[in-house]
């Protein structure tokens, strides 16, 4: 029993860190669905919520944050997270239901290293974010 238990430690320590930053529970429950056996998951509602979360000196591996959000979107997010100098290393996936370019292209011009279009795919997604990881950077 005692050695299941540390087991179960030992993988959730060897896990990478994904930051999601998404206000939509269906797209946080799919993204747990599809992601929590593989990643340790830290879930926030807002922009806001997830640099205070950062500013407590905890640095993901990557971060999965919608574009759209009420208050501090995700565009504002990642423009304040690659303008700082010691998160602006952590690779940012970009989700958004918006169809139009230009809201591609805003977040996109603050430096996120990718965009998926929802409904995603998961496939696609898991695939982007090993992709993203494999990448050396000093956060990885």
């Amino acid at each position: 029993m005692l050695k299941k238990k540390l087991q179960r430690v030992i993988t959730l320590l060897m896990k990478k860190e994904i930051l999601i930053v998404d206000d939509e529970i269906s797209i946080l429950k799919l993204l747990n669905f599809v992601l929590a056996k593989d990643y340790n998951l830290i879930i926030k509602n807002s922009g806001i919520e997830a640099i205070s979360w950062l500013e407590e000196g905890n640095t993901p591996a990557l971060i999965i944050s919608d574009l759209h959000m009420p208050y501090f979107d995700g565009s504002s997010f990642v423009r304040n997270l690659k303008v700082s100098g010691y998160y602006r290393d952590i690779p940012v996936i970009l989700l958004s239901g918006a169809e139009d370019l230009d809201s591609v292209a805003e977040g996109m011009s603050h430096k996120a290293e990718s965009y998926i279009q929802k409904p995603f795919n998961p496939t696609a997604l898991k695939t982007e974010i090993i992709k993203l990881l494999s990448i050396p950077t000093s956060i990885n």
